[in-house]
């Protein structure tokens, strides 16, 4: 087997500091080739000879191509190559060639967000389509279900759709998401198409993930190097450079099978900007998606590659169990309608959703999250056109039945390293703090309101800021808050410090502001964008609204309704408010948090959780009689 690197308007980091990310194959024979440093508009290119790394870290091309099963920092063709490629022959007509095709089997996964060990509660359970339950996910199991699937056919690619790390439970999290990417290296991840999530702690910290070494401030946690990933993170759609066009990473890898190759274009959701902390990613541009992987497919086409693959960051929604597509809807749709033919297959994520569709002749799957589901899909590619000419996919769910031993025994070793702070406890509860309202109907949360409650006790004294009113992001509510004892806890109620920081992990640090009245309506209406589902925030005790669905865009809520401790709120009137720096920024969509006066910084949220629990177990779910639903 060969590498042969060919980058294309993608960036990544110095090949100087970047030696692990071929840690796992030979790169004996290696050649790379590079089309220019500003494709057109169709992606065309000339090719060079270089494929040079500049000294910031940019690489001036589109893609990558690995025939190793590694990826350098450049990208990759992958050329696996094992086995038998054989899926059947047919005379091409008079010619008398005879056409071969290839079977090779893809292994998707999305949305896995840190998660080691077993997710708890609602978060690790898949709903099977006789309506059971089943208990789901976990890493240890997880490998055993990729190495299960990977011994059917050994021409095996395993792909992620983003979000791998960020939003992660503590054992992950704690450790910046370094083991995470370890285990991604151990089951074989080849490439990952950033999401959101990745972009948690900065595009720098991102560039780590791939390249590897220590956290700049807080060293390598568990003591030992860290290598980054032997995997390719693929970001098609995010640019650091428009003229000439340059990415993060690379925009996409062509991994070669017995002869045919198959592309893999990456990317996470255009609305990313809106989703995390605008600091994070100073400096980047994220496109549009479509437009971006169509740009991509006269570049590919013209080096012979007929079989392609989005790995995309963003998803839908559907009615229908884990392995169907019933009624599926959402942002995915309209993409997938707007992609060039030539595209095959689209693996998706970000909706947390598993559905298995086919979509404008296209079949679009999404694996849940959090590793309780993998996606099998099998190709059969021509030997003679480079075509895909049958595909099948099917959800497979990640039953707990065999620990991979080294996975668990690695997850173990984390979990020992975090266990002091993690079992640490810091209060009680009478019952289940639930992070989806009821019926699943937009509104309030119990979760999300004792986090509120928790983040307006911690700012309102007036040396803290004084505030009046604290609103939350509801998609910062991670997880339920079990009332059942968890293992090795000795009655039921208590409440760790693990278990709070996977309710909420992000470590924001709280704001106080003063709005208007005005601003605050405006606030409440901002929660309603046509085209999207209602985003409702979780507010604290002592303050109501009431909203109606049906009523226009703009006059959602009533203004009647909009009350701090029964009176009604004063559109003039000056107002202390908490959100998290998050929100502050204007995350989510809610831009007139950006316009706030008389800022004032607080402590770190989960801080504020862990006092409002020392200070008030135990702790029952609040009513939710904060937000009213009107016809």
């Amino acid at each position: 087997m060969t590498l042969a690197a060919c980058n294309n308007d993608g960036t990544a980091t110095d090949d100087s500091s970047s030696g692990a990310s071929t840690s796992s194959a030979s790169t004996s024979g290696a050649t790379e080739v590079a089309p220019t440093t500003e494709p057109t508009s169709a992606g065309t290119g000339t090719v060079g000879s270089t494929g040079a790394v500049d000294s910031t870290g940019v690489v001036d091309s589109t893609g990558v191509v690995d025939s190793t099963g590694a990826v350098d920092s450049t990208g990759a063709i992958d050329s696996t190559g094992a086995g038998d490629s054989s899926g059947g022959t047919d005379s091409t007509g008079d010619t008398g060639v005879v056409e071969e095709f290839v079977k090779v089997q893809l292994i998707a996964l999305n949305d896995f967000h840190g998660n080691l060990e077993p997710p708890a509660g609602s978060s690790g359970k898949i709903t099977l389509p006789d309506t059971t339950k089943v208990d789901a996910g976990g890493a240890a199991f997880l490998a055993t279900h990729v190495a299960a699937l990977r011994a059917d056919n050994p021409n095996t690619v395993v792909v992620s759709a983003g979000d791998l790390i960020g939003a992660s439970p503590l054992t992950s999290a704690l450790f910046h998401d370094e083991p995470t990417i370890e285990l991604m290296n151990q089951i074989g991840l080849a490439y990952n198409a950033v999401g959101n999530h990745e972009f948690d702690e900065g595009a720098s910290e991102l560039l780590r993930m791939q390249n590897g070494g220590c956290h700049p401030q807080d060293g390598c946690g568990d003591q030992t190097p860290f290598p980054g990933a032997d995997f390719q993170f693929l970001a098609a759609n995010v640019l650091v450079s428009e003229k000439p066009v340059k990415t993060l990473f690379p925009s996409y890898a062509i991994h070669e099978v017995d002869g045919v190759q198959i592309a893999f274009i990456g990317m996470t959701l255009e609305g990313t900007p809106d989703i995390v902390t605008p600091s994070g990613i100073a400096g980047l541009t994220f496109i549009d998606e479509a437009e971006r992987a169509n740009a991509l497919v006269p570049e590919l086409t013209a080096m012979g590659v007929e079989a392609i693959v989005v790995l995309i960051h963003e998803g839908g929604y559907q009615a229908g169990y884990y392995d169907q597509c019933d009624g599926i809807s959402g942002a995915i749709v309209d993409i997938v309608n707007n992609l060039a033919d030539e595209i095959d297959v689209v693996i998706s994520g970000h909706t947390h959703q598993a559905y298995n569709c086919l979509i404008a002749d296209k079949f679009v799957t999404s694996a849940a999250s959090f590793g309780r589901v993998l996606t099998d899909i099998d190709l059969e590619i021509s030997t003679s056109t480079g075509d895909v000419s049958s595909v099948t996919a099917t959800n497979v769910v990640v039953t707990r039945e065999a620990a991979d031993p080294e996975v668990d025994a690695f997850v173990a070793e984390y979990k020992t390293l975090a266990a002091p702070l993690a079992n640490k406890e810091i209060g009680s509860i009478t019952a289940t703090l639930d992070r989806y309202p009821p019926m699943m109907v937009p509104g309030l949360s119990t979760m999300g309101a004792v986090i509120a409650d928790a983040q307006l006790a911690a700012t309102a004294p007036a040396m803290l800021g004084g505030a009046q009113i604290a609103f939350m992001n509801p998609g910062g509510v991670r997880a339920d808050l079990l009332y059942p004892a968890a293992p090795g806890e000795p009655k039921d109620g208590i409440v760790t410090y693990g278990e709070g920081f996977t309710v909420q992990p992000f470590g924001n640090s709280l704001v106080v502001m003063t709005l208007t009245g005005a601003q605050i309506d405006t606030l409440l209406e901002q929660q309603f964008v046509m085209g999207k589902d209602p985003y409702i925030l979780q507010v604290s005790e002592g303050f109501t609204f009431a909203y109606s669905l049906s009523a226009p865009i703009g006059s959602k809520v009533d203004p009647a309704s909009t009350k701090l401790n029964g009176v009604k709120i004063d559109l003039a009137k000056k107002y202390r408010v908490t959100v998290n720096s998050f929100l502050a920024a204007g995350g989510d969509g809610f831009a007139v948090l950006v316009d706030g006066s008389d800022r004032l910084g607080g402590a770190n949220d989960m801080d504020a959780l862990e006092d409002y629990f020392a200070a008030n177990s135990p702790i029952s779910p609040p009513a939710l009689d904060r937000i009213t639903k009107l016809p």
